[in-house]
């Protein structure tokens, strides 16, 4: 069945006719016209009737579904402004790591024999450091300090380039440094080398999610993080030996961010949360402020992960 154009009124239609009570019809219609009914829509899955498929629950209203809408964007913000702390600190530590073992210059940091040697690795190897050439090309001449480099010396640091790579090439090229650089880096977040390569490749498409404004609540990334204390000290349900919670979620991306960031920066994280959960919750009636929690992957103690060292 084609998807065909429907006006605002049409829009409102829709969703009464599925029993979502519309109170102010003028700030319907400029809400949908502003946000986008689709993207607006997208939440109505936390407010539907679990014995029905397309119904609301009983006294669901639009402002509780753009009260939900409002929440995802805010909690993307909090974890968008962590995450670019995290890539900050990633990307000066990788390029501390290359530059004093093997040089500053494109030609040291950037020579396939400073990256993994094992035959099945080659073909990656090359294909990141090729990858990592072009954007250096592309983005180097429109960033102020990449620029001045080229401009003044010829060549470009590590510590100046790593500006201009994305979050996810960063991550990429992780996976292909030496055991013992990898460890290196890993050293300093105290965690183990194959930990750090999950966790970056999870929160550069996370990055990527928050950056565009995707749905963040039900989103799913193909890699899980290993089982580890905070799950066990949380209690977190199991289903077929799974924990339910905090595996490859929004919850599993606090988890993260509990070992990634400073102390200090953990606690703002989990205030502002809190603080946006405490708006939520006296915003919404017709369903459980948990269950919403719930379906972002938190678990109902989720806070305790602050008393967890």
């Amino acid at each position: 069945m084609q998807k065909t154009f429907k006006t605002l009124e049409e829009q409102i239609k829709i969703l009464e006719s599925r029993g979502l009570i519309i109170n102010d019809y003028d700030k319907a219609k400029e809400i949908l016209l502003k946000e986008n009914y689709f993207f607006i829509n997208g939440y109505r899955h936390l407010l539907i009737d679990q014995n029905s498929t397309n119904r609301f629950v009983e006294g669901a209203t639009f402002d509780e579904l753009y009260s939900i809408f409002v929440f995802d964007r805010r909690m993307r913000n909090i974890m968008f402004k962590n995450i670019l702390i995290i890539e900050n600190n990633i990307k000066s530590i990788i390029s501390y790591q290359l530059s004093k073992k093997y040089g500053y210059r494109e030609k040291d940091y950037l020579n396939p024999r400073h990256f993994k040697q094992e035959s099945f690795k080659l073909s990656q190897v090359n294909d990141i450091i090729n990858k990592m050439k072009r954007q250096i090309k592309l983005n180097g001449k429109q960033h102020r300090a990449t620029k001045h480099y080229i401009t003044n010396y010829g060549y470009i640091p590590m510590w100046v380039s790593v500006k201009v790579l994305s979050f996810g090439i960063i991550a990429e090229l992780y996976t292909i440094l030496k055991d013992e650089d990898q460890e290196e880096i890993a050293n300093f977040y105290k965690i183990d080398r194959t930990e750090l390569s999950i966790y970056l490749s999870i929160l550069s498409n996370y990055r990527n999610l928050c950056a565009h404004e995707d749905i963040l609540y039900d989103h799913q990334t193909q890699r899980s993080i290993p089982d580890n204390k905070y799950h066990r000290y949380l209690n977190i349900e199991k289903k077929e030996d799974e924990y339910i919670y905090g595996k490859n979620d929004f919850f599993a991306v606090l988890i993260i961010l509990k070992q990634l960031l400073s102390d200090k920066e953990f606690h703002d994280t989990v205030r502002e949360i809190s603080y946006e959960i405490d708006i939520l919750d006296g915003k919404i009636d017709s369903v459980e402020t948990f269950a919403i929690l719930n379906k972002i992957g938190f678990p109902n103690n989720w806070c305790d992960i602050l008393n967890i060292d």
